[in-house]
């Protein structure tokens, strides 16, 4: 007997606001994929990082190369390394555009 599943709802492209990096949070764009949950990625100081994500958001987040996420550099070796801390939908990403926050990563 099939299992009754509740329909998503389907959330429209427009968007009024979007989460914008806070303090030592920076926008990047994914670069290239690494496996094992990490992927390279070009922040708005220019710098390439190795971003993991943790494991709260691993199975929540699907990453693909060209999105744009919101990185936190780690304390220790912070040019190098940091983490994914969110991923912007299209609708967003739209709002971040329209607002100039994307100006940053010459997109």
């Amino acid at each position: 007997m099939a299992k009754y599943y509740k329909p998503r709802i389907q959330t429209g492209s427009e968007v009024t606001r979007a989460k914008i990096p806070s303090g030592n949070e920076m926008l990047g764009v994914i670069e290239s994929k690494l496996g094992f949950g990490r992927t390279h990625v070009v922040c708005a100081d220019k710098k390439i990082r190795v971003c993991a994500v943790p494991g709260k958001f691993k199975r929540k987040i699907w990453l693909n190369i060209g999105d744009i996420v919101i990185v936190e550099p780690w304390e220790y070796e912070g040019d190098k390394k940091g983490y994914i801390t969110y991923k912007y939908r299209k609708g967003q990403i739209n709002w971040l555009r329209n607002n100039g926050h994307l100006d940053i990563l010459d997109l």
